[in-house]
């Protein structure tokens, strides 16, 4: 496998995977942080260029011999121009098995004229929420997740709805894969369309930053 480490290879790395969309949707999301200041440490591989068969997404070769908590050994694969397409994420859930490409699906389906309900407005997340964050997640509740929430609460967009008083009622998180993490709603605040609002904001950013939605 080839590492693409030139910008131009990447630029049109990600042309051709724009193209070939849903099939490409395991690394694209990928290639687009890693396009734009790869903030999560990430490397693309093709088994050769520009005539491709597969493409290759995972923590670059420093990062995934460090401990970056629960994304440590994640990758996704595509193989080019086989039917149907081949998911293989190495030690990392998919609880929404989604892309910021599909929350701005979500998204166009939700009405972009959503509205938080009064007394709450969108915020942000802080490092001093990463507890919260570790104890309403279904994967977490141990020092490796509140390492690895940490750690893409720093890095990646994120949603989140607060209260008058400023305290987070909904929230969306997303990763190095441009994946939907962790969105939760606590449970006092349900039923009042919160996560609604959460995902239309994040497709709305997400589209802002070149990620694209369908409807």
């Amino acid at each position: 496998m080839q590492i693409l480490t030139c910008p131009a290879q990447l630029q049109r790395l990600e042309g051709m995977l724009r193209k070939s969309l849903p099939l490409a949707l395991p690394v694209f999301g990928a290639v687009l942080n890693i396009t734009r200041g790869n903030p999560g440490q990430m490397e693309v591989l093709v088994d050769k260029w520009p005539e491709f068969g597969a493409v290759l997404a995972r923590p670059s070769r420093e990062v995934a011999s460090g401990d970056r908590g629960h994304c440590r050994g994640v990758c996704d694969t595509v193989p080019w121009h086989v039917p149907g397409v081949l998911r293989a994420p190495v030690g990392a859930p998919r609880p929404w098995g989604a892309l910021w490409l599909d929350l701005g699906v979500l998204g166009a389906g939700l009405e972009y004229w959503a509205q938080p309900a009064p007394g709450v407005r969108v915020g942000s997340l802080h490092p001093s929420h990463v507890d919260l964050l570790n104890d309403t997640w279904r994967y977490g509740g141990n020092a490796r997740s509140r390492r690895y929430l940490a750690d893409i609460l720093e890095r990646f967009p994120q949603v989140c709805l607060q209260d008058s008083s400023g305290q987070p009622v909904a929230w969306v998180l997303s990763d190095s894969f441009g994946t939907g993490v962790h969105g939760y709603t606590l449970p006092e605040h349900r039923r009042r369309g919160h996560m609604q609002v959460a995902l239309t904001v994040a497709a709305q950013r997400a589209q802002a930053r070149g990620f694209p939605s369908f409807g």
